[in-house]
């Protein structure tokens, strides 16, 4: 009996000196997050959200989407309600901008101390008023170095793509803003260009290069990559990373980012306004930026944190791998994706949409048959 007593002063002060303050298994919090996106116990380490559970002693209702256009979809039906949930810069962009999201009170959210200062102030968010920054990565160019030379593909950049050398054996994304971010670097454009005419440029720079792709995928990418059905696919980083380094990882396979640039992407947490959690949803923040936590979601993931003292926690071999932490000279042509007016928006999903239903080589075709 004094054993049991002893336990129970025990976890009574764990939880005081953790600021469980809520205590109160009625209570959920509902996140939303993508798939395979937070550390869950396997491969040894940290079950994030059971250990939130444990130290609030609240539920957590965890659930995940594909896109960020599904998540944007169903939070604006209304069809089910959030407390957390982790966007991609340009979306979080799009929904302060729609009254979406919730201002921070970052006295609960002390750990956001340890966020790097190249993560802050960025321009979805430029006053730090409504996301922390949970991870980020690079899109670059994933390829079969048995089949295309590293030579070749640090020379050639994103044109490499457009090779009529390597016809069927090319890759591009299924969605419209990353594939339409390549198009637009390749011509020297900004990913976030507000002139039409470039969007155009880029649309037939994509038209151009359809006779030579083997299909467009998302995550379809990763087998197809390993089973060398395909040479060559611009990917991200993290993701991608499972390609070399998962279990199926291939070591002929290689990445590089492109001298012209690319799209340097972040996910970040935030509380959406209509949130009845918002402390507990601000305290799960912040839990997400304590270090240990901070490095089992990055070793999980393998996206790159934004986490100071987590990237310290980090092996070597990840910690310095230039695939999850480029040096700043190949940094310097990134871009964040932001916001597009809407006018944008519909040319750029008129475009895709055309380019999709684009079957027969185009009149301006330069290559021969």
């Amino acid at each position: 009996m004094k054993k049991l007593s002893f336990l129970l002063a025990l976890l009574l002060m764990a939880g005081l000196f953790s600021g469980c303050d809520f205590g109160d298994d009625t209570i959920t919090l509902n996140v939303y997050n993508w798939g395979e996106y937070i550390s869950d116990g396997s491969d040894g380490l940290m079950d994030v959200n059971a250990e939130f559970e444990r130290r609030y002693g609240v539920k957590v209702n965890y659930r995940t989407y594909e896109s960020n256009e599904s998540m944007y979809t169903l939070l604006k039906s209304g069809a089910a309600e959030y407390d957390v949930v982790i966007p991609s810069d340009y979306m979080i962009g799009k929904m302060i901008q729609e009254d979406m999201l919730a201002k921070l009170n970052f006295d609960n959210i002390p750990n956001y101390q340890y966020i790097h200062k190249d993560y802050k102030n960025l321009e979805y968010d430029p006053n730090n008023e409504y996301s922390v920054p949970y991870t980020w990565g690079t899109v670059g160019i994933f390829y079969n170095s048995k089949y295309v030379s590293t030579e070749e593909v640090e020379a050639q950049g994103w044109d490499i793509l457009w090779n009529e050398k390597y016809a069927n054996k090319i890759f591009m994304f299924d969605n419209a803003r990353d594939s339409f971010m390549i198009a637009l670097k390749k011509l020297g454009y900004s990913m976030n260009t507000t002139n039409t005419d470039h969007w155009e440029a880029a649309y037939k720079e994509l038209a151009k290069q359809k006779p030579l792709v083997q299909g467009y995928f998302m995550d379809q990418v990763f087998q197809k990559m390993t089973n060398e059905e395909g040479w060559l696919a611009p990917y991200y980083s993290g993701d991608g990373a499972n390609m070399i380094t998962g279990e199926d990882g291939k070591e002929f396979i290689k990445y590089h980012i492109p001298d012209e640039g690319t799209n340097r992407f972040v996910d970040a947490m935030c509380v959406l306004k209509n949130s009845p959690n918002k402390e507990l949803a601000e305290k799960y923040i912040n839990f997400m930026c304590e270090t240990e936590v901070a490095t089992a979601n990055a070793e999980y993931i393998c996206y790159s944190t934004p986490h100071t003292e987590a990237l310290k926690e980090l092996d070597a071999e990840v910690s310095e791998n230039p695939m999850f932490y480029p040096p700043e000279e190949k940094l310097k042509n990134t871009e964040v994706f932001i916001t597009l007016p809407e006018h944008i928006n519909k040319k750029q999903k008129e475009l895709w949409i055309q380019l999709k239903c684009l079957r027969e080589r185009p009149e301006w075709w330069p290559f021969s048959n």
